[in-house]
Order: structure tokens, then C-alpha cells, then sequence
């Protein structure tokens, strides 16, 4: 019987793995059993591994190669290259015999007739041990993109049955363990989705720094996927949450324009027909997705992982390739894998790395992975010189491809200057377990070779290179062997950017979201500034302004996203866990700081004992401030859908004021009670304590705010080094307040916590708390395993 070279993707499914590859079983998968839910797949073929196997017999190559193989030592880098060189010569020198030339020749006609006439292919190589849990075998082999013609296709095709013995590929499978001649290789031919005109990217849909599996991380730039995955440009990147992916919630919870400087596209005149060329300005400030097109391919990315986790029976996280055709505007499926790195991670065991000191930061980028890594930096500027690469160095570098493998997985660190977390360092570093920073602009320049460097991603989504050799710990805590507090535990966050990772906490929500973090590190802007720009003195301060909200109908719409992002990043982490965000508390001259702030805030003698939190909602100097950050927790909860997310109302002095606040917010749509809203007030003040009756008619229950509550109860300004040795948490007096207003959220049935430093500090406050009937404390993240173990240790746990 002759043997059958050509297989359809829509003939094909995941069973064929043996026949076709991991890559091309894949994606006929999809057409098979997703087309149905609007999955997108281009159309195309696969040449069979058979067509590969025989190549090698009529040529009797197998014996040569297993040779070559043999007399090489296949863990020194140049001997690599002299046995990948000598095979991959062979291959591409035997010919293809008439029956698989035939073979090919009317496919590719069959294609181009099914395609409407359209000629343009891409090339993929697919090999049989490709995609499997244990490895990605990501970039391994080749692939080509615009081919045009047969005598084209046939001679990528013969490149790529040898690129199963590239100098990456042979190096990936030592390391892995795999055999190199029971790999086989077989071939996806399929019409070119025009993204060259469009755009491209990478979909996770599990964020492959924290492990969160309850969002979608996509990413894209104009012109060919390439540009991401050899990490030559800073991508837009979307976060979307996958709880609330249905009508009518549009939970695109994060959006980051990329600089996206440059673009792949089809050259005729150039090499394998592609060049990259510039992206125009204006271009570069503007998303490549509309929000229609982030929700579809949200949706595809949770049915494909939901399908193969039906198939596997167990959860598969996905690592998906998207393009958008620039002339049909339509989304396409390209390549779908299983993620293979996070995945083996034990999520009940918890490591971190935490430097002692820190260092001068030589520079900063994006950090990919939690982890530290140090030692002397070898900066290499070109895989020609990759022989160079010291063992346990930080390899310093533009950007990486597959042929820097050989040299990554002995690197301490990877510092590169370009690429974002979908870049190839990003995802090699990753699979390796080694620190990466990646657009770390300006790392070659700034940092010396042979200088001894420490590479931190222990510090949330900025990682930075600092000058010298730090010292740091190392921890591994097993979830499993904790006991847990007679209470609630719950968190103290402001910085978005780490709440993914501390999501895997044991802890039961969060208690504090300050939203003045968000505001000062990611808006920079006074509220007011954005409604009123015309009355900003300072002429710089209104030009940073107009540049910061550049691209939004209205100033006033990026304070109302940009905050509504960062709470909603919190709100996703911990879904369906409650998230109490405290409304701004500000002080003036915190206010005063922001951009364009000096116009809007008055002078105060003593501004914490001032115009702060409560008074200035329903204040007609602020009135229109507050009105967008209850826009902001509209936004979260109504078009995000994140009814996990409460509010709670800082330094409010009277149940009059109390009032007032309320109806302040149901004028701007948010309403106690509605939809579940639970509106808390801080207790922080001791007319909150004394009058706790008349506010819990009005709050469904307190949050203690320990440290004013201490400055207020002892006259003391703890910002005071005078006086500052006297605040004390501790003190009787303060003790005796916090257990009276426990005792009245116990007898009214209403929610009582505690958000200030105290139980994070003062293990035997936390006891206090605990024994006084408290219903939750929130502590820092850092002192959740010594206060768990404390407790523990005291009995104060449950059994």
C-alpha cells in the first residue's frame, strides 16, 4: 500500500500526534471540534511524518546521523554545531522522491483552489514529540512565512525536515532527555492569514508569572507574530478575566500600550520574504485590538483550554498564536499548545527569594519570574559570540531566539533589552527557572562585562538590576502544613501589579485596598486637574497632563479606567473573595503633590487632623472628584462584574457626615445594598467607637484603623519624632476602645476587622484581636506565614 504523505487539517485531531506532530494535530483539532464556537482556523494540510522517515530510509541516513550523533559530544556548544551542521547538510541534499513530490505539488494546488485563489502559505514544522506536558519544544524547528510557488514550498520543506537537528533542537532534546532519532518531523502547509497588514500575538489563559488561572493575558503588535515571539518590540497587553466573560460584563480588566516601534511585513527582495520596517507615530499610540476583538479572543482562548481539559481530565492552561487579517479584519487561531511551565508547579508549595539590602539599580524592565539571580554579567551582543558565555554568568543581551538556547539554561540570569513576557527569553527563562528581565532599555551600556550583578524579579512586575553581589533568602512554605487562625485573614494591598501573586496566599480576601497607590504611582493626576485642566497654573504640569491622557474621549475617562483597572486587577485575583477597597484618603498636601494639584488644595497648618477622607466626598471642593472614583467602583463591579469588590469610608467623624456620604453616593450610582454592596466605615477615630450604635445604623460594620486610632486616643502626631516613641498599639487605653467596638459589631451582627499594622507587627496583638472576637484581621503579605506560625504556636488556630 502507498503510503498517504498528505492529511487534511479538517481530517485531522489530537490522536495524531504519531502521524503529524503536536502542532498540526492541534490545529486540526480545532477545526474539528471548535469551529462550531467561532474558533477561526486557516485552512491548510499536513505532510505526514512518514514522508520525513522515508526521506531518511531512501537516502540511508538514519545510520549517518545516528554516527554523527555518536561522535559528538552533544553537551559542548561547537561540537553541537559541527554534528547539527553536517545532518542537516545531508537532509537538505537528498531528494524528495516523485510520489511525495506529487504529493505536495496537487495539495498545494487543492489549497490555493480552496483558499479562493490566494498563493501565499506559511510552513510550519510539526514533530511528533512537539507539545507534549512535559516540553514545549517552542521555537525548536523552522517555519516560513509568504511562500509562494512549489519550487518555494519544496525547498522550505526540506528545510524544515532538517531543522529537527538545528544546533537548539539538538541541544532541548539532551536536556530533556528525548531521543533524537525517535523524533520525527512532519510539515503544516497553510494560507497566510494577512496579518503583515494587520496584527499578531500570543494568548495565555493563565498568567504565566503568578500561576492565576482565572485571566487571559494576550498580547500584539502590528505586522507578523514574529516581531513578539523574537522579542523585538514592546506589545500592547490585555488582561481579561475569564469569571465574568459573558454578556453583559466586558471584563477587560487591564490595558498597556506597547511602543510597538517596529513591524514584520512581507519584502519580496528580502530574505525568506519578510523585513522589518518601522511602525508610523501615530500608529504606535494606538491599540491593535478593538475591545470586540480582546473579548473574542478571551472567549476562544477559554474554549480551546476548556476543550482540552475535557480531553486531558485534568485543567490545561493554553498558549495559543493569534493573527487579524489587515484586509478582512477577521481573528484567526494559528498554532494552539498546551502551557507547559506553569503547569508543573506544585501551587501548594510556596518558595520566594527576598533580598536583605538593596543596591544602585544599574536598570529596570520587566521581570519574569519570581525569583534572584546573581553573578558576574557577560554581555554578548550577537549569537555569533554565544561560544564566549561563561557558565553561571548573567548573560546580558539585545534579544534572544532559539539558537541562545545552548547557553540560557546555564546562565544565573537573563537580562535582555528588548521583548515583553511573550518574548523568547521570557518564555525559555520560564521553562528554566531562571531570573529574567526583559526591556531592560539601555542594559549593554549600562552595565560593564564582567561586572558582578544582582538580577531581582522578586519585587512584583519591575525587575531590576542592581550593582553587586546582594545578599538574599530563600523560603519554601507547604501550604498544606498550616494552621489556620480562630479568624479571618485577610490582606493589606495597594500595588496591583503584585496582587496575581499574592492571590495564592492562604488567605480569605482582602481587607485594605488603598487606592491612593493607584492614584499616585499609576494616575500621578489630582482629579480635579482632569475636569478642570484650564485652571492648572503650572503650563508644564497641563502639557504631562494632555500627554498622559492622550487617547480618551475625556480627561476625566482616564482617572475612571486607569483606577477601575487597578481595583479591578485585585478584584480578579481574589474572586470571588471579598475586596474591600477604601475610598481616597488623601491629605491635602498629598493631594497637593499630584499633578496639577496646587490649583485644587488649600494650605493646612495640620492636615491629618484636616481636610481628609469623609469630608471631602460631599464638599463642593471635591464633590466632582469623588464623583470618578465611585465611577471607577461602578466600572469594577457593573462592567467588569466583580460584585466581590465592597467600599469602605475613611475618617468619617459624625453619623451626620456618615449620611451625607451615603447620599453623595447614591447620586453617583452606587448604592449600599444594591446588587450586594456592603459600604463599611474605618473606625479610626474614637467618636467612632463611642457613637459605634448610630454609625453601624448606618455601615454594614467597621474596619479598625489602628494607627489613627492610637494617635487619636494618645493626642500624639505619630509623624512627630518628639513625640513618637509614645505610640504605642499596645497602649491600654487603645486596647480598651478596640475591644468595646468589637463588642458592639458583635451584638449588632455586623462585620468588625482590622486593617492596620498592628496584628502585622505585633504577633501578640493579633492574639489580643483574636481572644476580643474580632472577625478578621488583615495583615501585610509578608507577615502572613510568621503571624500563621506565631499563632500556631500559641494555640490561637483552629484544629
Amino acid at each position: 500500500m502507498e503510503p498517504t504523505y498528505i492529511r487534511w487539517f479538517d481530517e485531522l485531531s489530537i490522536t495524531d500526534i504519531p502521524i503529524v506532530g503536536g502542532k498540526n494535530a492541534s490545529l486540526g483539532e480545532l477545526m474539528q471540534r471548535l469551529r462550531g464556537e467561532g474558533v477561526r482556523v486557516p485552512q491548510g494540510f499536513a505532510i505526514t511524518a512518514d514522508a520525513y522517515r522515508d526521506l531518511l530510509r531512501d537516502y540511508e541516513l538514519d545510520s549517518f546521523i545516528r554516527t554523527e550523533l555518536a561522535r559528538h559530544d552533544l553537551r559542548d556548544v561547537r561540537q553541537i554545531s559541527k554534528c547539527g551542521a553536517a545532518i542537516r547538510q545531508a537532509i537538505t541534499a537528498a531528494s524528495f522522491s516523485p510520489e511525495l513530490t506529487d504529493a505536495i505539488s496537487n495539495a498545494y494546488q487543492e489549497l490555493i483552489s480552496r483558499a479562493g485563489g490566494v498563493t501565499d502559505v506559511a510552513v510550519r514544522s510539526s514533530a511528533t514529540a512537539e507539545d507534549l506536558p512535559s516540553a514545549s519544544f517552542a521555537g525548536q524547528l523552522e517555519s516560513f512565512l509568504h511562500v509562494q510557488g512549489i519550487d518555494h514550498l519544496m525547498q522550505c520543506c526540506h528545510r524544515c525536515f532538517a531543522s529537527l537537528f538545528t544546533d537548539r533542537a539538538i541541544s532541548y532534546r539532551v536536556d530533556k532527555g528525548f531521543d533524537h532519532r525517535a523524533a520525527a518531523v512532519s510539515i503544516g502547509v497553510q494560507t497566510m492569514v494577512r496579518s503583515d497588514c494587520g496584527s499578531a500575538g500570543v494568548i495565555f489563559s493563565i498568567d504565566t508569572e503568578s500561576g492565576l488561572s482565572s485571566v487571559v493575558i494576550i498580547t500584539g503588535s502590528y505586522g507578523l507574530g514574529e516581531a513578539i515571539v523574537q522579542g523585538r518590540v514592546v506589545p500592547d497587553e490585555f488582561v481579561v478575566s475569564k469569571a465574568t466573560l459573558r454578556p453583559p460584563y466586558r471584563p477587560i480588566i487591564a490595558k498597556s500600550c506597547g511602543s510597538k516601534k517596529v513591524q514584520i511585513v512581507y519584502d519580496e527582495m528580502a530574505e525568506n520574504h519578510i523585513a522589518e520596517v518601522p511602525v508610523p507615530a501615530e500608529k504606535r499610540a494606538l491599540f491593535v485590538l478593538s475591545d470586540d476583538d480582546i473579548l473574542t479572543l478571551a472567549r476562544w482562548a477559554v474554549d480551546i483550554e476548556r476543550h482540552y481539559s475535557e480531553r486531558a481530565g485534568h485543567p490545561t492552561p493554553m498558549d495559543i498564536e493569534w493573527a487579524k487579517d489587515g484586509v478582512t479584519g477577521e481573528l484567526y487561531v494559528v498554532q494552539a499548545r498546551p502551557e507547559t511551565v506553569v503547569t508543573r508547579r506544585d501551587p501548594a508549595v510556596v518558595k520566594t527569594q527576598r533580598l536583605q539590602r538593596r543596591g544602585p539599580i544599574a536598570v529596570t524592565g520587566r521581570a519574569v519570574g519570581q525569583g534572584i539571580g546573581a553573578g558576574p554579567a557577560d554581555v554578548i551582543r550577537s549569537v555569533d559570540e554565544i561560544e564566549k558565555f561563561i557558565s553561571g554568568s548573567v548573560l546580558v543581551t539585545e534579544a534572544t531566539d532559539p539558537n541562545w538556547e545552548p547557553i540560557m539554561k546555564s546562565a544565573a540570569a537573563i537580562v535582555t533589552e528588548k521583548g515583553w513576557r511573550t518574548s523568547h527569553a521570557a518564555i525559555v527563562s520560564r521553562e528554566l527557572g531562571i531570573p529574567c528581565i526583559v526591556g531592560a532599555t539601555g542594559a549593554i551600556s549600562a552595565i560593564s562585562n564582567g561586572e558582578e550583578i544582582t538580577v531581582s524579579c522578586a519585587e512584583g512586575d519591575e525587575g531590576r538590576v542592581y550593582r553587586g553581589l546582594l545578599p538574599f533568602t530563600e523560603e519554601e512554605i507547604d501550604l498544606r502544613k498550616l494552621e489556620k487562625p480562630k479568624c479571618r485573614v485577610m490582606l493589606n494591598i495597594g500595588d496591583p501589579d503584585n496582587a496575581f501573586r499574592y492571590s495564592f496566599l492562604p488567605v480569605d480576601g482582602v481587607g485594605l485596598t488603598r487606592i491612593e497607590f493607584i492614584v499616585s504611582s499609576y494616575i500621578r493626576v489630582h482629579p480635579l486637574a482632569l475636569i478642570h485642566i484650564d485652571r492648572v497654573v503650572s503650563g508644564d504640569e497641563r502639557n504631562e497632563i494632555e500627554r498622559l491622557t492622550a487617547g480618551y474621549r475625556e480627561p476625566r475617562d482616564y482617572f475612571v479606567e486607569q483606577l477601575a483597572s487597578g481595583i479591578g486587577k485585585i478584584a480578579a485575583a481574589f474572586n470571588p473573595r471579598e475586596v474591600i477597597v477604601r475610598m481616597s484618603d488623601f491629605k491635602t498636601n498629598e493631594y497637593a503633590n499630584l499633578l496639577g494639584g496646587k490649583s485644587f488644595e488649600p494650605r493646612e497648618e495640620n492636615p491629618m487632623l484636616g481636610w481628609r477622607g469623609a469630608s471631602r466626598y460631599y464638599d463642593a471642593g471635591y464633590r466632582e472628584g469623588f464623583s470618578l472614583e465611585c465611577g471607577a467602583i461602578t466600572r469594577v463591579r457593573e462592567l467588569f462584574g466583580f460584585t466581590n469588590v465592597s467600599v469602605m469610608i475613611p475618617f468619617c467623624r459624625t453619623p451626620e457626615e456618615a449620611t451625607r456620604v451615603l447620599e453623595e453616593m447614591k447620586v453617583n450610582g452606587i448604592e449600599r445594598g444594591k446588587n450586594g454592596l456592603a459600604v463599611y466605615g474605618m473606625c479610626e477615630i474614637p467618636s467612632n467607637v463611642l457613637m459605634a450604635d448610630q454609625f453601624l445604623d448606618l455601615f454594614d460594620g467597621y474596619s479598625i484603623g489602628s494607627n489613627d486610632l492610637t494617635q487619636l486616643t494618645l493626642g500624639l502626631d505619630r509623624d512627630s519624632a518628639m513625640v513618637a516613641h509614645l505610640f504605642d498599639e499596645r497602649n491600654p487605653a487603645v486596647k480598651r476602645l478596640i475591644s468595646d467596638v468589637i463588642r458592639a459589631c458583635r451584638e449588632r451582627g455586623k462585620y468588625i476587622g482590622i486593617c492596620g499594622d498592628a496584628p502585622s507587627t505585633y504577633p501578640e496583638f493579633a492574639r489580643f484581636l483574636i481572644e476580643s472576637g474580632i472577625e478578621s484581621i488583615s495583615l501585610s503579605p509578608d507577615a502572613v506565614f510568621p503571624i500563621y506560625l506565631a499563632l500556631a504556636s500559641k494555640g490561637i488556630s483552629e484544629q
